[in-house]
């Protein structure tokens, strides 16, 4: 082989100039999502408002994620209005804003009862999208969010739930962004911040099949979005998420890949505007903000074998719903 190639210098040449163009590409793309996801700081939250009479809005706040983003940007300065469907949550939420608020700085929160697979709730969207009209909105958290019960083929799921799931994940995201954005672009300021997830933004999920189309729709909005009001003031991002300690996730203990909500928000606030794990990997406008969600999301794409993840989430989730059915049959004994 070496013969060969002594033979005919200009393709050793082409070839060890491939070889270290290859290495180049490899060692800039390491060093960007490194420098990203452990040095660099995101956007300064003062961009939308922060400490300056400013709202967050935060939907599915009453619990996990949702909640944490709340406390944090009250803590920020931003007045917060937050929406679930559990009042009695809210209720405990804004009060908890309202005493926990930077000494010698006055902070607003409210809340506003939703559910959002209520599409068809005129009334209750209607009164939503007055308080927001009220309101100076730098921030908005499309956290609200639905999965399935557990893993399960979509053949078998409950119809229900597909029905919900659509409507919460999809319809409902795209209905707030839409009442929220257009004051944002006349401000010429904003954020907008989607929950994605792995499963989906990340690769496709067996037996989470209408979830994880949800969450692609995420990220292809977001991207789509964000090139429209580029130059005007306004970002969106898609938060990549692997697994966190949530009731979604049912994971009750933190790890070193499955943070507590309170890091995991900490981690998406210090990173806003960079890309950190999902950095050059044709995502546009995706964000893997904790660390070693970052390191996961990197290394899956540099391998670039899709569908070895496949296979194995689709294992993963086989797994679970039969632990899952075990664990209702129990449950059926007992009573």
């Amino acid at each position: 082989m070496l013969d060969k190639l002594a033979e005919h210098p200009n393709v050793a040449l082409f070839l060890l100039a491939l070889g270290v163009l290859s290495c180049a590409k490899f060692a800039l793309k390491a060093a960007g999502v490194l420098l990203q996801t452990f040095v660099l700081p995101g956007t300064s939250l003062n961009k939308y408002g922060a400490g300056k009479g400013a709202w967050a809005v935060v939907t599915g706040a009453s619990e996990g994620i949702g909640r944490e983003f709340a406390l944090q940007l009250a803590k920020k300065g931003f007045n917060v209005l937050v929406s679930a469907r559990n009042a009695a949550a809210l209720d405990a939420l804004v009060a908890e804003i309202e005493s926990s608020a930077p000494a010698g700085k006055k902070v607003q929160a409210k809340a506003i009862v939703m559910d959002f697979s209520k599409l068809e709730d005129e009334a209750k969207w209607k009164a939503f999208a007055t308080e927001l009209q009220g309101i100076d909105v730098g921030v908005l958290v499309n956290n609200v969010g639905k999965s399935h019960t557990a893993p399960v083929y979509f053949a078998e799921a409950a119809d229900q739930e597909v029905e919900d799931i659509l409507r919460i994940n999809v319809n409902a995201n795209v209905r707030v962004t839409k009442l929220v954005l257009p004051r944002m672009v006349e401000r010429r300021r904003g954020l907008i911040l989607n929950m994605g997830s792995f499963s989906g933004t990340g690769i496709p999920s067996p037996m989470l099949a209408t979830y994880a189309g949800t969450k692609a729709f995420l990220s292809a909005f977001t991207a789509s979005l964000a090139a429209e009001v580029k130059g005007k003031g306004v970002d969106v991002q898609c938060l990549n998420t692997y697994f966190v300690v949530s009731n979604m996730s049912k994971i009750r203990r933190a790890n070193v890949t499955t943070p507590t909500p309170k890091n995991y928000v900490r981690s998406v606030l210090n990173k806003v505007g960079l890309s950190c794990g999902a950095l050059w990997t044709g995502r546009p406008n995706v964000c893997t903000p904790f660390w070693s969600h970052a390191i996961i999301d990197y290394a899956m794409n540099l391998l670039g074998w899709k569908m070895l993840f496949v296979r194995y989430t689709h294992n993963l989730h086989v797994g679970i719903r039969k632990r899952y059915l075990r664990k209702l049959e129990r449950e059926a004994k007992k009573q």
